[in-house]
């Protein structure tokens, strides 16, 4: 009788179950049968129909069929000021739809003489779904179906951003919830078109997370293409570049997110350079916006009788502030004990962009969400932090209907509760600049590294040695690639 040997089994990986690892979450499992038992086998059995991507887009649509509903009263009664503000429905697709020229047949950057105050692949989305709805002119039912097109493909766009941050780490694919169901997405996800470069960099960090770089690179590109903000990753890649001296990593990575960049910019630039500039000089000229803390304090300024920043001395503080905090964050990267992850580093990176920035919009909360949940995936950190970004969100469109309809005072809040919950948003999002912070400073606090992992990630960082450490106790003991040069030598 001939031998045989049964079939090879391949092993799944096992998955990090929220309800055991996370006790904000144990507490809150009864609904749906309490924590998963400690003899079961998460990963290796087979679910049926409800996978876990199938159960996270479920829960993603559902989230956004949510923040639809919470803008039904302009949806129904239009987007007319103050009651749009009223009512949070606020959106600037409307706005723009009407004031753009974009009813009227305008394409930005394509249509000479047109003017967009976005990049270049955000106008042309802009421009694009206004070819989709039918009809000429700016009147309510085309209003409607502009912003019904725009809110469909951002839902559309959402769940291709929970996909790609659940399989960026596939072993703790459940973080990827905190995206499908974050308020601050069903609150301000229909706000602007953020949420098409917050897809562009979820999708660049699953490649370079793969190692991918090229791939990595041009998502990168595109997504700087559509709002600057994702250039900022760049600066992560770069800081453990130099701690791994890996710098092919970055230049493989930086050359394809740059000469992407440059072919789409490039072709416009050349072809209408008027419209092209018009975003760079409109950023630089315009004055402190809403619920940035320079706007804050000129509101201050205002009513105490103080001296108002003028745009050009922001311009200076806020840039000024944010190289300071980028040293900071190097050095952090540079002396922690052990290698921070890409996604922390990301992660600090933004956040002290938006803390510095002269304007923090409702919808630039977006930016961070994806990234929170690759660096700190701790529900309770997560939910308070959403919480207090809803407050505000809430408090600055009770400001804007103050500030627009000149209506009676008991319908109103003053200004002071507005600049509050301006600094209880900045209050919120520094206490998670800090926590991650701590957790790179202590590994032993990241909840990522407590499976014995080092940078899942990270691509080509993950688990490389250190070639750059600075030690700030005793400068002697610095790991420096020049020494250890002179050594081999």
């Amino acid at each position: 009788m001939q031998e045989t040997k049964p079939p090879e089994q391949r092993k799944r990986v096992r998955l990090v179950i929220p309800s055991r690892s996370d006790p904000f979450l144990r507490n809150f499992t009864e609904l749906v049968g309490g924590p998963l038992g400690h003899r079961s086998a998460p990963g290796v059995v087979s679910p049926g129909f409800f996978t876990l991507d199938r159960v996270l887009v479920i829960l993603t649509v559902l989230a956004a069929l949510a923040g639809i509903l919470l803008k039904n009263f302009c949806r129904t009664n239009g987007w007319e000021t103050p009651g749009q503000f009223y009512a949070t429905c606020y959106s600037d697709f409307p706005e723009l739809f009407r004031n753009r020229g974009l009813g009227d047949g305008a394409f930005p950057f394509i249509t000479q003489g047109s003017l967009f105050e976005y990049p270049v692949l955000m106008g042309f989305i802009a421009g694009a779904t206004a070819l989709l709805v039918p009809g000429a002119g700016t009147g309510n039912p085309r209003v409607l179906g502009y912003f019904d097109v725009n809110a469909t493909l951002i839902a559309a766009v959402w769940i291709i951003t929970v996909l790609a941050t659940a399989r960026t780490y596939r072993r703790r694919s459940w973080d990827a919830a905190m995206v499908a169901l974050a308020p601050g997405i069903v609150l301000a996800g229909v706000i602007n078109w953020d949420m098409w470069a917050v897809c562009l960099l979820a999708l660049g960090m699953y490649f370079f997370s793969r190692n991918k770089l090229v791939l990595a690179g041009i998502f990168i590109g595109l997504g700087t293409a559509t709002k600057l903000y994702p250039l900022l990753i760049l600066g992560a890649v770069l800081l453990l570049a130099l701690r791994t001296g890996r710098i092919r990593a970055l230049l493989v990575t930086a050359g394809a997110a740059a000469g992407t960049w440059l072919a789409v910019n490039l072709p416009v630039a050349a072809a209408n350079p008027d419209g092209w500039k018009y975003f760079y000089q409109f950023t630089q000229e315009r004055p402190a916006g809403y619920s940035s803390p320079w706007f804050a304090y000129n509101l201050l300024a205002g009513r105490l009788g103080w001296a108002q920043l003028e745009a050009q001395t922001i311009n200076s503080l806020a840039l000024d502030m944010f190289l300071l905090a980028c040293i900071l964050i190097a050095v952090l990267a540079l002396a922690a004990p052990r290698r921070p992850r890409i996604a922390q580093l990301a992660f600090l990176i933004v956040a002290a962009f938006i803390l510095t920035n002269k304007v923090y919009s409702p919808q630039f909360v977006l930016w961070l969400i994806p990234l929170i949940a690759l660096a700190r995936p701790l529900w309770r950190d997560f939910l308070i932090w959403q919480a207090i970004e809803a407050l505000h969100w809430g408090a600055i469109w009770m400001y804007l209907g103050q500030a627009t309809s000149g209506g009676s005072t008991q319908h109103n809040i003053d200004m002071p509760y507005y600049v509050l919950a301006v600094v209880a948003h900045m209050v919120a999002t520094g206490y998670l600049m800090v926590r991650v912070a701590w957790d790179i400073w202590d590994p032993s606090c990241d909840v990522i590294r407590r499976y014995r992992v080092d940078d899942p990630h990270g691509g080509p960082f993950d688990g490389a040695p250190d070639w750059l450490r600075v030690d700030l106790r005793r400068p002697a003991a610095s790991l420096l690639p020049w020494r250890r040069a002179a050594a081999g030598d």
